[in-house]
């Protein structure tokens, strides 16, 4: 949808507003006629009318020479109006406009029932494997674009996405920004991306964005824009060549630990009504066998605890990271929630 266009169902009413409001003129015109020349009630007056313009013919009563001309003048009318009304139909037919607008009605009730997506801003080559990567760990997320080719590959893939401006807080209201749970800025110009973030953190203070930055100067300019994480695809890939030569088993393994795979690592938070807030790790039935292994803790204030002991007690916003199989990684999350 468009920034700023009116809803599918206004959109394809408009085509029909004109023909609807000349066939109303043309109708009153001949009813009111008929009662004034031929002295036929409200009903008769009206079912004359609507016989004429439809070609069909037929007096409710014999007509006199006023009323023959009338006729000849709303069947002129009559007929004309038709015809036009047909024509605007076949063209929205021909056009595929109610496909569009089912399309577009779909697209609507998508987002309107997104809750804790994610909202992906840009399309490229990084967007693309975001999205891939979401699909694949079944993720809820709206892409935000405005590139033409980008556009028509999303369309392709059928992915639910939006056309916009991902600036524009009109259209990140309409991603549903205030009921997203984070945002992901992979625009390729690193000024845009600070507009995004400023825009994004405006409407949602609580929301977790991601920014990409193509130059290592704008990291900081994008943290102090709003953003909790910055990424730098030339330091990660430098990052990831320099471990792929020195410790290359080690990402192999890493690289194995993923969604979909017999072994995952997830990450899960302790909401404020949770019952396990007080109770220690090993109380809260965490260190369970059957359960996921903690491999880590993460308070609040940012304190970080490795192999945590089983006394430590959990407190409201503490992060687990856990390690396991998606049975035990979902046993573990049934006590958490």
């Amino acid at each position: 949808m468009r920034e700023g266009t009116p809803g599918p169902w206004r959109s394809l009413a408009g085509r029909f507003r004109l023909p609807l409001i000349l066939l109303a003129v043309v109708i009153v015109y001949g009813t009111a006629g008929y009662m004034v020349l031929d002295r036929l009630g409200v009903f008769d007056a009206f079912y004359q009318t609507i016989s004429i313009m439809s070609t069909v013919g037929g007096e409710v009563k014999p007509l006199g020479v006023a009323g023959r001309v009338f006729t000849a003048t709303l069947i002129v009318g009559g007929v004309a109006t038709m015809l036009y009304a047909f024509g605007v139909f076949a063209e929205t037919l021909s056009a595929n406009e109610f496909g569009d607008y089912r399309r577009r009605r779909k697209l609507e009730n998508d987002l309107a029932r997104l809750r804790d997506h994610y909202i992906v801003c840009g399309y490229g080559r990084i967007g693309t494997q975001i999205v891939s990567e979401f699909e694949q760990r079944d993720v809820s997320y709206v892409v935000v674009e405005q590139n033409p080719e980008a556009l028509s590959r999303l369309e392709r893939e059928g992915r639910l996405h939006i056309l916009g401006d991902a600036a524009s807080e009109d259209v990140l209201r309409q991603a549903g920004i205030e009921r997203a749970r984070c945002l992901i800025s992979a625009v390729d110009a690193d000024e845009r991306a600070v507009y995004v973030t400023l825009a994004a953190r405006g409407l949602n203070s609580n929301l977790y964005i991601v920014a990409r930055a193509g130059q290592p100067e704008s990291i900081r300019r994008l943290e102090l824009a709003g953003a909790d994480r910055v990424i730098s695809p030339y330091r990660m890939a430098g990052h990831r060549m320099a471990a792929l030569a020195t410790h290359p088993s080690l990402v192999d393994v890493l690289d194995s630990v993923q969604i979909g795979s017999d072994v995952a690592v997830e990450e899960l938070v302790i909401g404020g009504e949770a019952t396990l807030i007080g109770q220690s790790l090993e109380q809260a039935g965490l260190l369970d066998p059957d359960g996921a292994r903690v491999l880590a803790l993460r308070r609040k204030d940012g304190g970080l605890h490795v192999s945590p002991d089983g006394s430590m007690r959990l407190e409201e916003g503490d992060l687990l990271v856990l390690l396991g199989s998606p049975e035990q990684l979902t046993a573990t999350a049934a006590r958490v929630h």
